[in-house]
Formats: structure tokens, sequence, C-alpha cells
């Protein structure tokens, strides 16, 4: 007897055995065991996760009387709603692919989005009509427009057919969807928030979104009940799966329409907020926030950090706030956050120098992601855990795209070699934890030596003046290229370039130090990641 034999139809896959993967059931769990539970606040509004249920259902029945369904693309132009998060539920409930579009992005961009999307549906909140009403008008076919009209919105008009309110009116409240069809179904669409060119749009599935709610939940050890500001976008990496999260750990949903810090702290201190996730910024904001908005916090507070590693003034001033931060990395292209700089307890004996350093890294793979890796372009092996020799960030699994949405070259550019790359070059240290030095397209090579801006710009950030830096390629005459920094100075900082060029050099080869700075803001992209691009081009007049 083998227990393994394909051909025992007794031992293969039935209705009692196999259901496809999907996020939507933490909803339905949430509402059978915790109904009564507070699912989400926002404002003056509290709704249980009954409701949320209710409401998501709902949503679900009555796009499903439109005629929406399996593979059908809705989109949302929303801020941190309820709606936005009931969104993430009866959209895919259906069958139904969720684009969630960035709120800051310009007509052209939305308007390719939508085109490029083929959608069939938009939800768009009322305090952006008025850009996507221009974005509108330059479609060939017009989708269904339903407004959200949220209390909390400010300015703006209704341009759709209905409001969400009365659209949802019409559902039924006990609508049972169809079974899902198959956990690879597309559950979203995210477009990628590239900085030349249109952006490629990230196709999401089932099953990949399911492994990365329940990896958010191991990775930071969440416990039941967390209580989950959204200081990032839902239409960011659909909120690096955190709907989902929280629905699994039947938490509660701390709605925030703007990224202020007094709102920020305040909503900790009323709420009780045990977690929330952000950019570098947000952090910085909080730890440079006055004295007495902080105030009153005094429960234990985790945050995520991704993008830019956290710099040891970051670290430090969040350990003074007594908020504990963890380092997360990812991409769009794996569902946000899909590999975390693990802490280790002996950490906590150590200087905060080192500890910065060890926090500074990228880390290893999310529980749930088989494979993350740093590999030799050339020949696709793993590079040597020296610290020293550099690669290109891969991963393989579960929680890795589809692909990219009529792109199939891009697509398989990605998947060279069984691997999804990610551009970013790094380094892995002796005990395994990845350490990124540069974007491919960011290295500087001056005079034949690879120079990481990435490594310059950790230098920077130690500067006590120095509140956000940016390092780029500057054409030089004798050296092909040499390094040069934009920096933005901390508020009442008279630091010079000479002092920051000192500064690096003690700390550098004198070769990687920057040979000019320039003050001033960073361009950034809609979601926070710097523009060095047009850092570049701003040289070009300099």
């Amino acid at each position: 007897m083998n227990a393994a034999d394909p051909n025992d139809p007794t031992l293969g896959p039935n209705a009692a055995n196999h259901v496809a993967l999907t996020p939507v059931s933490f909803l339905a769990r949430a509402a059978d065991v915790f109904p009564d539970r507070v699912a989400v606040i926002h404002g003056d509004w509290r709704l249980s996760w009954r409701e949320v249920d209710e409401r998501s259902r709902r949503l679900a029945s009555a796009l499903t009387a439109r005629g929406i369904g399996r593979g059908d693309m809705v989109a949302v132009m929303a801020a941190n709603t309820p709606q936005m998060i009931e969104a993430h539920f009866g959209i895919p409930m259906i069958g139904a692919v969720l684009n969630t579009l960035n709120t800051r992005l310009d007509v052209a961009a939305l308007a390719f989005q939508l085109r490029h999307g083929a959608a069939r549906v938009l939800l768009t909140d009322r305090e952006f009509s008025a850009v996507m009403s221009e974005a509108l008008s330059g479609l060939g076919v017009r989708p269904l427009v339903i407004d959200i009209d949220d209390p909390l919105a400010v300015g703006g008009e209704r341009i759709g057919e209905t409001d969400y309110e009365s659209f949802i009116a019409g559902g039924d409240p006990m609508f049972v969807p169809p079974p899902l069809h198959d956990e690879w179904d597309a559950i979203a669409l995210s477009y990628t928030s590239g900085t030349t060119g249109n952006p490629k749009g990230v196709v999401t599935h089932h099953r990949g979104a399911y492994l990365n709610a329940v990896g958010n939940a191991v990775t930071w050890a969440m416990p039941h009940f967390p209580v989950y500001l959204w200081t990032l976008p839902l239409f960011h990496c659909n909120g690096w799966c955190f709907p989902w999260t929280l629905a699994l750990m039947a938490g509660t949903n701390v709605c925030l329409r703007r990224v202020d810090a007094k709102a920020i702290l305040d909503a900790i201190r009323e709420h009780r907020v045990t977690h929330y996730c952000g950019a570098p910024i947000v952090h910085s904001m909080l730890i440079n926030a006055p004295a007495q908005w902080k105030e009153g916090i005094t429960h234990q507070v985790s945050g995520l950090v991704a993008a830019a590693s956290p710099p040891a003034s970051m670290i430090e001033g969040m350990e003074r706030m007594g908020f504990d931060i963890t380092h997360v990395y990812g991409l769009t292209e794996v569902y946000g956050p899909a590999a975390v700089c693990a802490k280790s307890p002996d950490w906590d004996e150590l200087p905060l120098e080192e500890r910065v350093q060890r926090n500074a890294r990228q880390g290893v793979r999310y529980p749930l992601q088989e494979g993350m890796s740093v590999l030799d372009p050339a020949t696709m092996q793993p590079v040597p855990r020296d610290a020293q020799t550099m690669g290109e960030i891969c991963f393989r699994g579960n929680i890795v795209m589809k692909g990219y949405l009529g792109n199939p070259q891009a697509t398989t550019e990605s998947f060279a070699g069984g691997w999804y790359h990610t551009g970013d070059l790094a380094v892995v240290h002796p005990d395994g934890y990845v350490h990124i030095r540069d974007r491919s397209k960011d290295i500087i090579i001056s005079g034949g030596e690879n120079i990481s801006s990435i490594e310059v710009e950790d230098v920077l950030y130690r500067h006590p003046d120095v509140l956000d830096a940016a390092v780029v390629a500057r054409p030089d005459p004798k050296w092909g290229e040499t390094p040069c920094a934009f920096v933005t100075r901390r508020d009442g900082a008279t630091v010079t370039a000479e002092e920051l060029i000192a500064f690096c050099r003690a700390r550098l080869a004198h070769f990687k130090a920057p040979r000019s700075v320039v003050f001033g803001p960073l361009a950034k992209t809609s979601t926070g990641k710097v523009q060095k691009n047009l850092l570049r081009a701003r040289l070009k007049g300099l």
C-alpha cells in the first residue's frame, strides 16, 4: 500500500478536505466567533465584525446584481475609511479583482490605470472628485461610478450614478458568495510607483494574500484583538495585506484619513493603539512632534518601518517614546513586506550603535515565503556570506505575484531563472541576514570603484542635523562619477556641506564620501520613495 498512490481516488482532494485559500474567509470567522467586537473606528462611527461582514456581503450582492463577477476589475479611489476596508472583502468575495488607486497620483496616471486595468466599476471618495472627473473624461468607456460620501472628507462633490450607502442598501446582508474558483485567481491589481514611464500592473492572487496576511501576524507576534492604526495607505499593496490580518486576529481598524503627527498621537492615546505601519517619514514625524502631544501614552506600541533602513536617530527616538520598531522589506510584487529584520533577544544587551547596525538590515524571509536569496546575476548562484560580495535579492514562493498585467516580457524577465528579481543589490552577513547596498541603477561607479549610495546615506543619517538624505551619481570629468548628497536639514540646524563631507570621510573610505552637498527637500514619489532620477536631473542645472 502506498499513501502517495495517485491512482487511489479515495485519497484525492474533495469538498471535505480541500478548500481554496482566500483571506476573505477570515471575515466570516471574525463575524461568527467575535460578532460584537469593534472592527472599525472612524471618527464617531463604530462597526462590529458582524456589521462589517453584513456590509461586505451587501457590497458583493449589489455588484453581482450589476453583472460583476470573476475577473472583473473594480477600482477604488479612497482614503483609509470603512468603505475601503469593506472593499477588501466584498469585491474579492465574488471573484472580482480589487484595484486600489493611489490618491496622490495625477490625472494622467489615474486615467492610464483605469484604462489599462479595464475597470468596470469605480468607487471614489468625494474628496478626490476633481482629479477623478478629469481622469474619467479621458476614457472611451466610462465605468459605473459610485461615490463614497464620507462625512470626514474635505470638499469635493458627487460625480457618480449613486452613492456607496445607497448602493449597498440594495444588497443582501445574507448574500452567499459563489465558491472561489481557484486560489490562483487574481485578488488584486496594484500599480508600481515607477519613477519613469507608465507603471506596471502587479497581479496578486488569493493564495498569496492569505499566506501573507497570516505571515504578518506570525512575524509580528500579533496577539488576538490588536488595535491597529491606519497610518499606512490602504491603497499601498492592499495595506500590506493587513486588512485581512486584522480580520484574522479579530482586531480593531482605527481609520485615519490623513497622516498628521498630532492626529496619530491622539488616536494612539484615545484608542490605545497597539500596532501601526509606516515609512520612515511617519516615524520621524512622531519623534519630532512636541512633547505635550505625546503625554499620556504609557502603553506598549509596536510599529513596522519599511523603505529606507531606520537610522540611529529614529531607533533611539522611538525607544525614548517607548515604541518598539521592527524593520521589514518588500515590494508590491511580493504583497508588501516579505522579509523582516527578525530581532534576536541578545540584541537587547548591545549598545545602541550595534543595535542600529543590526536593525538596519533587511533581514530574512517571512515565515511563509519559501525562498529569499542574494544571487549573482550572471551565475544565479548565492553570493558568499561575507558582508562584502554584492548580488541581487531574489524571492521564490507563494508570496510572489502572478505577474504584470498585459506585459509578458516584463513578467518573463522578472522571473528569469525561477526567481523573482527585485533589482535591489545586497550583501549577506555571516548570520544569513541580507543587507541592501543599492538599487542596481543607483550604484555609483567612481574611478572604476563601485560606491553604494545607501551606504553613504546610512552615514549621513547618523549626523544629528540630518532629517532626510539621498545620494546620487554626479558626472565628473576625471572620475566619471562622484557621489552627490541631497540633504534636508532638521529645523534650526545649520550644518554646512563641508562639515557633512568631513563627517562622512571620518566614517568611510574617502572615495565614497560625497564630493558635493545640495540642501533642500527631496523629490519623492506618491508612496514616499525618493525620486533619484529627478535629483540627477537637478544636477544638470547646478
